[in-house]
């Protein structure tokens, strides 16, 4: 067969130029291209880990300033509290300073109210004591004809108002 005897003929050449160009590739590839595509995945993980070294690192701050910001809140928190309790206790003090200014006026009144109801359960007591005293004496003028005196009269309505 023509093909097989012509193949011994070209073997060497095949060869040569699969050489070459496998040669050609390498250099071309894994001497040129391949180094870019490592330098270029290189330096993507070096900027992942320096952005993750920096989220961590203001992740950190974060939580520190939080970390602050809640010890200055609870801070904050207590102060207004206090104030709020100091608050308390004044109004108090104060209410109850007025609730004994308005228990005394009170007082005050309720003496007064009863000074005038003594004063005037005395002044109808002698009013009754009048007129009972003109009563009798007109009952007893009435019934028995006699005249009584007024002070006769008024000893006998006090004696009788004094068992009654």
């Amino acid at each position: 067969m023509p093909q097989i005897a012509q193949l011994m003929e070209t073997y060497a050449s095949q060869i040569f130029w699969l050489l070459v160009f496998f040669g050609i590739v390498y250099f071309v590839i894994g001497r040129g291209m391949v180094p870019k595509v490592m330098a270029t995945v290189a330096d993507r993980d070096s900027q992942i880990a320096a952005d993750l070294a920096a989220a961590e690192a203001a992740r950190a701050q974060a939580d520190a300033e939080e970390e602050a910001w809640r010890q200055r809140e609870n801070a904050n928190r207590a102060a207004a509290q206090a104030t709020v309790g100091k608050a308390k206790a004044e109004a108090a003090v104060a209410n109850q300073k007025k609730l004994a200014a308005a228990q005394a006026r009170i007082d005050a009144r309720v003496a007064e109210a009863e000074a005038a109801i003594a004063a005037a359960r005395t002044s109808a007591l002698a009013e009754i004591e009048d007129v009972a005293v003109e009563a009798a004496q007109d009952i007893v003028h009435r019934l028995a004809g006699v005249k009584v005196t007024k002070p006769a009269a008024k000893s006998a309505v006090k004696e009788a108002m004094a068992h009654g």
